[in-house]
């Protein structure tokens, strides 16, 4: 066969491959316009034992209230984005995926966040991943986690939903940025403080001559004494007026230099709150270690001592006791003394005996 037949030979045939894709194609459009959604699926992935955020019905209402059609719409005219949209506006959905299948079934696929303790402080009722994701805590829902309650104050408004982290570091950001301006604020009004201070340390030192022919009799001494008094009033003016203003410059230094320190002292406050919810969490990671008190703990009480210090006190599923904590240090240590009081004490002595139990105290455990 020549060159030019197999050319034409093989065009031929990759015509008849892309007409045939694109038969298939037309097809499958027109097969796929005629077909409706016949069967809805939600699939909600990390529902356990311990609860879960969303339900198939709370998505199914959602769509209702939007008036999203689904059911016996053509799939092609299905608003697969505005119903990922719709579910995505909930802090506790992490990733939602809507697809049509050729068969007619609408399938959303629902991945919600792991929350590890429950926040109810300040009139704020959330929930917190182990992440450090904050969000509003779902109508209806139910979750198996440790409930946080007390004074504490988080480092975030109230009604802020998202990361804690990112939050933080952009409100410290926002500071740094402000705390630069501020300094730039101050060059002008301290190099007019420089300037009139210059001004004043002048007139100090500036003298009156007397007439240079004065001997010859041009200037009398009392016309020189009265030149000289006005001369003082007008350099004791000066003086007063350049002090003045010096004066009003370096207060507007001190005004912002006082502003700058503020915004110091609100950055070191943030860390130290943001801080202590960083311990906070860790501590209930700590909690889900052992599966004794992580079943144990119902309730963390949170507050903040006047030293500033972050105190808890935890109020257990079993006995009438709260158990004083204290700050968030060595916890190991205070776990393994409570360990052996429930082992060692509370059996010999009962569970109704006590009202407090405290583990802030070196080698021992105190009772009241």
């Amino acid at each position: 066969m020549a060159r030019w037949q197999r050319y034409l030979f093989f065009g031929a045939l990759w015509c008849v491959v892309a007409g045939y894709c694109a038969l298939a194609i037309l097809r499958s459009q027109r097969l796929r316009s005629r077909m409706r959604v016949e069967q809805l699926e939600i699939v909600i992935a990390d529902s356990t034992a311990h609860g879960s955020l969303i339900g198939s019905e709370q998505v199914v209402q959602a769509l209702a209230k939007q008036r999203i059609s689904t059911l016996g719409e053509p799939i092609d005219s299905v608003d697969l984005v505005g119903i990922e949209q719709l579910i995505a506006r909930n802090g506790f959905v992490e990733r939602v995926d809507a697809s049509v299948d050729d068969r007619g079934r609408l399938c959303i696929a629902i991945a919600q966040r792991e929350p590890v303790l429950r926040l109810r402080l300040d009139s704020r009722d959330g929930y917190v991943t182990r992440e450090g994701y904050l969000f509003a805590t779902p109508p209806r829902s139910s979750r198996y986690v440790p409930v946080v309650t007390g004074s504490y104050r988080l480092p975030v408004p109230r009604d802020y939903t998202g990361s804690v982290a990112a939050w933080v570091e952009h409100a410290l950001w926002l500071r740094d940025t402000t705390i630069l301006g501020l300094e730039r604020l101050k060059y002008p009004f301290m190099a007019a403080q420089r300037h009139h201070l210059l001004k004043v340390r002048r007139e100090r030192y500036r003298r009156l001559d007397r007439h240079p022919l004065h001997w010859l009799g041009f200037e009398t001494d009392e016309e020189y004494a009265l030149r000289k008094e006005a001369f003082d009033r007008q350099q004791a003016d000066s003086v007063r007026k350049y002090r003045y203003l010096a004066r009003r410059s370096g207060e507007e230094v001190d005004r912002l230099s006082a502003r700058q320190e503020s915004l110091r002292r609100e950055q070191k406050k943030l860390q130290k709150n943001y801080e202590d919810f960083v311990k906070l969490l860790t501590f209930v990671e700590q909690l889900e270690t052992t599966d004794f008190w992580s079943e144990e703990v119902v309730q963390i009480i949170a507050t903040t001592a006047s030293s500033g210090a972050l105190n808890i006190a935890l109020v257990p599923r079993s006995g009438p006791f709260t158990i004083q904590f204290g700050r968030l240090e060595e916890v190991e240590e205070k776990f393994r003394k409570l360990d052996r009081f429930y082992e060692r004490g509370l059996p010999h002595v009962g569970w109704e005996r006590f009202r407090e139990v405290d583990v802030r105290y070196s080698d021992r455990v105190v009772c009241r």
